[in-house]
């Protein structure tokens, strides 16, 4: 059909698909079941969308050369033509919707999601600035109903954190927090200021989507795994046991830290989560780099050396350069209000990859 990708493979790919259903071993692994089960109801879904389009576009032919027979009474011809313009518009969304359904879906959108936040340039107010950030996203948490489970965290004196980990639990918390990775840049007057001069800050964020030990596969002689005391701003609250866990991935270099728990082993098992999402991570960044010279799928690739975004204080402004957006509700959106830059990054995504796909 005009204006769309050929849907010769999605046919050849359902036969596929049906033929792997009919074979005897089919239903004795459950987890391939469930794979097949998934992409073979999107492909019908998809092909019940491309006969849409087809049957709207013989309507829409057939409509046009009712209009232009002279032979037919002018009453009915008057009638198709006042048809027409429902039945373009008809088109033109079921082919939007059709295209949509050929995105390849990203397996990570229905995973958990690890949030790093680290303070960057500018002293305490970057600490600062990197916990309004974690109080905004565990607020925007909080309105979706999804749970916050923190994983590591180095508080500064002054309040906010020099770094904060957790986990985002809940329904497509990868699909919705995808594009916060990167660098934020505040502008505001610091608390510590005494002229009242606007000052410039950063932090940066990193998002990853969770991975299980069937994704990421670290045998115990790549690591090594240090044991120390925790640390703490003094108190009741001091960790007065060696609880707190450093584990180095030899083949990568990384080096995770956890010391939230006062137990060990949970200590060692946040951690070993967080290494595994950034190897994930590390994995799909390698897989979409090999595109990167020919193609942009995607509204940013979540790099921290990346600057994303601006919070304007003074101007109560926030801007994503990503996508040109600027609003001017930046304190509801930090109360968690974060459902319409959310909104906009997808839909300028979404556009990037029909664009691509279209190519």
């Amino acid at each position: 059909m005009q204006g769309l990708p050929d849907i010769t493979p999605f046919r050849k790919r359902l036969s596929e698909l049906d033929s792997q259903m009919a074979s005897a071993d089919f239903f004795q692994d459950q987890k391939r079941v469930m794979e097949v089960s998934r992409e073979h109801q999107r492909l019908t879904k998809l092909l019940d969308l491309h006969n849409d389009c087809e049957k709207l576009a013989r309507q829409l032919e057939e409509n046009a050369a009712l209009e232009n027979d002279s032979t037919v009474e002018e009453e009915l011809r008057l009638l198709a033509a006042e048809e027409k313009c429902d039945l373009e518009n008809r088109l033109q969304k079921a082919k939007q919707t059709l295209l949509e359904a050929m995105l390849p879906p990203d397996s990570s959108d229905s995973r958990n999601t690890v949030v790093e936040i680290r303070a960057g340039t500018g002293g305490e107010e970057a600490a600062l600035f990197a916990g309004d950030l974690y109080r905004m996203y565990c607020r925007f948490a909080e309105k979706k109903g999804w749970t916050i489970e923190p994983l590591n965290s180095s508080p500064s004196e002054v309040g906010g954190f020099r770094e904060v980990c957790f986990l985002v639990k809940g329904e497509e918390v990868y699909k919705t927090l995808k594009f916060e990775g990167g660098g934020h840049r505040v502008q505001r007057i610091p608390t510590t200021e005494a002229n009242g001069r606007i000052h410039t800050s950063a932090a940066t964020v990193a998002v990853l989507p969770e991975a299980e030990e069937i994704d990421i596969s670290i045998r115990p002689d790549e690591i090594e795994v240090t044991i120390c005391r925790a640390s703490g701003p003094g108190g009741q609250g001091v960790n007065t046991t060696d609880s707190a866990v450093q584990i180095l991935h030899k083949p990568s270099g990384m080096i995770v830290t956890c010391a939230d728990e006062r137990s060990q082993q949970k200590n060692r098992v946040k951690a070993m989560t967080v290494l595994r999402s950034r190897l994930l991570r590390q994995r799909k960044e390698e897989e979409e780099a090999k595109y990167a010279a020919t193609r942009k799928t995607q509204v940013g690739s979540g790099d921290r050396s990346e600057r994303i975004r601006t919070y304007n204080f003074p101007q109560n402004r926030l801007t994503d350069h990503r996508i040109g957006l600027t609003l001017y509700s930046l304190s509801n959106l930090m109360e968690g209000d974060l459902d319409a830059l959310v909104d906009a990054l997808q839909q300028a995504d979404l556009k990037l990859k029909i664009e691509d796909l279209l190519r």
